[in-house]
């Protein structure tokens, strides 16, 4: 797409504005670091565009508070004291949608993933947010703990203009192919090889 400008124009009747405005569905998968840092950078853009911002964080453990979290939390206070930017929400509803570091049964963290996912849709149906954060949100797809059919329906059917990015590794052919955004990180080296663990700053 060089200079911005599509390599093709579909014949769908619709204008370049309506075609240009359409919401998307991206998907951030692959083996290499970077999707959730790529996911919230997208996230940072939309506010400074006066986006309301959901973040539904899945997966890393609710004990964490990673660097993004802190920064759009901020960055939501900021809107609200005075109006600059939009609004910001981030959800983990306690221990509840995180089960890397957390007791229980599988059944336990499937329930959790599943009623993530049921306020997801329901945020959705409410036309909530501008731009959805779902992060980490491949692997209860993978695990069985959300049904990926009722994931892609819902989606594609979503009404008004609600952007929607999904990270996680390992993204089902069936999100892939309902998706208008998809983008592979491909590792090519990374510290860990040599025995180099995660750092303040570069990781959290």
């Amino acid at each position: 797409m060089p200079q911005g400008v599509p390599t093709t124009v579909p014949d769908d009747g619709l204008t370049t504005r309506q075609r240009r405005n359409r919401p998307l569905l991206a998907v951030h998968t692959g083996d290499g670091k970077g999707k959730s840092t790529a996911a919230f950078g997208l996230a940072l853009r939309g506010w400074n565009q006066g986006f309301d911002i959901g973040v539904f964080q899945f997966v890393k453990s609710a004990k964490w508070r990673i660097g993004e979290q802190t920064v759009l939390e901020r960055l939501g206070a900021l809107h609200a004291e005075t109006g600059e930017g939009g609004p910001v929400t981030w959800h983990k509803m306690g221990s509840g949608w995180s089960w890397s570091r957390k007791g229980g049964t599988e059944e336990d963290h499937a329930a959790d993933a599943a009623e993530g996912w049921a306020e997801i849709k329901r945020a959705l149906a409410e036309e909530r947010h501008d731009l959805y954060v779902l992060d980490e949100f491949t692997y209860p797809m993978k695990w069985g703990w959300v049904d990926v059919d009722d994931v892609v329906a819902t989606l594609t059917a979503r009404t008004g203009r609600q952007h929607v990015v999904i990270t996680g590794r390992y993204a089902d052919p069936r999100l892939v192919e309902a998706a208008d955004l998809v983008t592979e990180m491909t590792k090519v080296k990374h510290p860990m090889d040599v025995g180099q663990k995660g750092q303040r700053g570069i990781e959290w």
